[in-house]
């Protein structure tokens, strides 16, 4: 059995193992319609989890740049124009958070 949360319409919310308080009504684990939103939550839940890490390889990539121009290995004009573009709207993004001085911490974690 798995326990169920269901909105008005009869959409599912939550699906639990076990009982939790905002539960409207249990069903069986083999049923097809918790079989199919069971899979679709996994996927979203990789996808998520994905996404997450493309944000974190970007700061990464951006580091990775800035190192390899700063040692004279690459020349920033070596980038294509669009990557120059796009790391230039980066670092000026990143400096005006920086001008909100403690509101923002940047410890390399997303807030997500």
């Amino acid at each position: 059995m798995v326990y169920v949360q269901r909105d008005e319409k009869g959409r599912v919310l939550r699906v639990e193992s076990e009982p939790f308080e905002a539960m409207t009504h249990k069903v069986p684990a083999s049923d097809p319609e918790m079989q199919s939103w069971l899979a679709s939550h996994a996927l979203h839940t990789h996808l998520m989890s994905l996404q997450h890490s493309d944000l974190e390889l970007v700061r990464v990539i951006e580091d990775l740049v800035s190192v390899l121009v700063s040692r004279g290995l690459i020349r920033y004009t070596d980038l294509p124009e669009a990557a120059r573009n796009k790391l230039s709207n980066r670092v000026e993004a990143r400096a005006q958070l920086g001008d909100l001085g403690s509101l923002v911490e940047d410890d390399g974690r997303l807030p997500y």
